[in-house]
C-alpha cells in the first residue's frame, strides 16, 4: 500500500469526552463518602480538584479567593502588567490568613487623602503606622477616616500607641481572637520586643478560616493562589515567585525546543511549584519531564476550549481525554506518576471531569464554567430577558492587543486569531456552580465505586458511545423550559 493511503487508513483515533460513557461499577460507596483531595503540583494538595483558566474574563483576585475557599486553586492570568498581577496575588493572599505578613502600612507624616487611596486600591479597611525604622506607633482604619478632609495628618486621626493593643508572633489563633474580643478591635498588630511590625491579624480573617475548613492553604494559613507567566518574561516570575505558591507556564504549546530551553535555564532558581503546558501527546510528556529538571505539574488537551479555534484554522489539536490518557502513559513509563496532570479544555459538566480522572487526570483547569460566574471578571449583560457574561479566548484578536498592550515579552509570530469572543449564561455565585459539580462528581464516582481520586483511575470502565447513544443520554422526546425561553 502507498505510504500516504495508509498514513490515512492506520491513523490513531483521537477520543473526546463525547465518545465514551463510564460503566457503574459494583460500590460500596455512597456519594458522600467519596474524598475529592487530590494533588494539583507534586506538593500542594487541594480538596477540590478544580482549577480555573488563567484568562481575563476569568481569573482575578476575586475568583481566584472564592475558589481557594471551596478548595479549588485559581491561577491569576498574565494578560496585565507584572505589578497588576502581583497585586491581585498579593490579594488573594492577604484575603484570609492567621497573621499577614505583608502588611501594607503608612507614616504618621501622610496625609488622610493618601490612606484612602492605598484603602481603595488594596482593598483593605486598616493601616499600620510606622516610623522609619518600622516601629508600630499607631494605626488608622476606614471608620476613622472617612469622614476626615483629606488634607489631615494622619497622626492627627490615628489611634496612638499608647492605646493601641498588640500582641506578640507567637500568638495562637486562640488568643488572638479572644484579644479582639476582649477590646472590641477587628485588627492586631504582631510587634517585637522593639515595637517592630511584624504581622497583623484581622478579626475578618479568624471568622473566615471557621466558614471555609476545606479551603487550600500554604503552610502559614494563607489562600493557595497561582499565576501564569511567559517561559521567557524572567523578570515577571522572579517577581511573582517571590509571592505565589504556584507558577503556570501558559503557552498553547509547550512541545517547543525553545519554550524547553528557556524553561531549563530558569526552573532551578524559583521556588514556587511549576506546572508547564500545554501538551497533548505522550511524547511531549517524556520530552519535558525528560529535559526540565523542576517539573511539578503538567497541563494537558490543545483545541477543546469552547472558545478557542486552534483545531479548525489550523487542524492542528489533541482533545483533552485523549491528551490525559496520553500523558499520563508517559508518567507511567517513566515512573513519574507523582507528577499530577491537569486536563485542560472542554469540560462541560461533571461526568467529562470523572472521565478525565478515570484515564490519568488529577485536577481539571476550567474557563467557561467559571466564566459564567458572578466573581469572574467579565462584564455582564441582559439579553432577551436573561444574563450573560463576556467570555473570550486568549487566543483571540481582543486578548492578543490588550497582551501586546502590557507584555513586553508577547510574541506576535502568529498572525492570526486562534480564539473567539462571546457570552455565557449567567450561572451565579461560583460557591453555587462548584457545589453543583461537586455532587455530580461524587454521584459518578459512587456509580464507579471509587472511594476517591486515585481508586476512580483503578476502578473505572469506560464504554464507547455512538452518536445515537448521546442522542438517547440526553434530555429528548421533551420541551423543557430552555426550549420555551428560546
Amino acid at each position: 500500500m502507498e505510504k500516504y493511503t495508509n498514513m490515512l487508513i492506520n491513523a490513531e483515533e483521537a477520543p473526546t469526552f463525547e465518545d465514551f460513557i463510564l460503566l457503574p461499577g459494583r460500590s460500596t460507596v455512597e456519594p458522600n463518602e467519596v474524598d475529592l483531595t487530590s494533588h494539583v503540583t507534586r506538593k500542594y494538595i487541594v480538596h477540590t480538584p478544580f482549577i480555573s483558566a488563567p484568562m481575563d474574563t476569568v481569573t482575578e483576585s476575586e475568583l481566584a479567593i472564592a475558589l481557594a475557599r471551596v478548595g479549588g486553586l485559581g491561577i491569576i492570568h498574565r494578560n496585565c502588567s507584572v505589578d497588576e498581577q502581583l497585586n491581585m496575588v498579593k490579594q488573594v493572599k492577604r484575603a484570609e490568613s492567621f497573621i499577614i505578613k505583608d502588611v501594607i502600612t503608612i507614616s504618621p507624616d501622610s496625609l488622610v487623602a493618601d490612606a484612602l487611596s492605598i484603602m481603595r486600591n488594596h482593598m483593605i479597611h486598616g493601616l499600620p503606622v510606622v516610623d522609619n525604622e518600622n516601629r508600630v506607633i499607631g494605626i488608622t482604619t476606614w471608620r476613622d477616616i472617612r469622614n476626615v478632609e483629606g488634607n489631615l495628618k494622619i497622626s492627627d486621626v490615628m489611634t496612638s500607641r499608647d492605646n493601641l493593643v498588640v500582641a506578640r508572633e507567637n500568638v495562637s489563633l486562640d488568643e488572638a481572637k479572644a484579644l479582639m474580643q476582649k477590646y472590641k478591635i477587628e485588627k492586631l498588630p504582631i510587634v517585637d520586643e522593639n515595637d517592630r511590625l511584624q504581622g497583623l491579624v484581622t478579626f475578618k480573617d479568624l471568622e473566615l478560616k471557621g466558614r471555609f475548613p476545606y479551603a487550600s492553604r500554604d503552610s502559614e494559613g494563607r489562600l493557595l493562589v497561582g499565576a501564569a507567566v511567559s517561559p521567557y518574561d524572567y523578570d515577571r516570575i522572579k517577581k511573582l515567585d517571590k509571592y505565589v505558591d504556584i507558577l503556570v507556564v501558559d503557552v498553547a504549546h509547550a512541545h517547543n525546543d525553545n519554550v524547553i530551553s528557556s524553561i531549563r535555564n530558569w526552573c532551578k532558581e524559583i521556588s514556587a511549584d511549576l506546572i508547564i503546558g500545554n501538551i497533548g501527546t505522550k511524547k511531549a510528556a517524556l520530552d519535558i519531564v525528560s529535559e526540565i529538571e523542576k517539573v511539578d505539574g503538567l497541563r494537558v488537551g490543545l483545541g477543546s476550549g469552547s472558545i478557542c479555534i486552534t483545531g479548525v484554522i489550523t487542524k492542528v489539536a489533541s482533545p483533552t481525554l485523549y491528551s490525559t490518557a496520553q500523558t499520563y502513559d508517559a508518567l507511567l513509563e517513566l515512573g513519574a506518576t507523582d507528577i499530577p496532570v491537569i486536563a485542560d479544555g472542554g469540560i462541560r459538566n461533571a461526568g467529562d471531569i470523572a472521565l478525565a480522572m478515570a484515564v490519568g487526570a488529577s485536577a481539571v483547569m476550567m474557563g467557561n464554567i467559571f466564566a459564567g460566574t458572578k466573581e469572574s471578571p467579565g462584564r455582564l449583560m441582559t439579553f432577551k430577558g436573561r444574563y450573560y457574561k463576556e467570555y473570550y479566548g486568549m487566543g483571540s484578536a481582543r486578548a492578543k492587543a490588550r497582551r501586546l498592550s502590557v507584555d513586553r515579552y508577547a510574541t506576535v509570530s502568529k498572525t492570526v486569531d486562534e480564539g473567539v469572543e462571546g457570552w455565557v449564561p449567567y450561572k451565579g455565585s461560583l460557591f453555587e456552580v462548584v457545589d453543583k459539580l461537586v455532587g455530580a462528581l461524587k454521584a459518578s464516582m459512587g456509580y464507579v465505586g471509587a472511594a476517591s481520586v486515585m481508586e476512580m483511575r483503578l476502578k473505572a470502565k469506560l464504554l464507547k458511545i455512538s452518536r445515537h447513544g448521546v442522542r438517547e443520554l440526553s434530555p429528548h422526546s421533551i420541551f423543557t423550559m430552555d426550549s420555551f425561553r428560546e
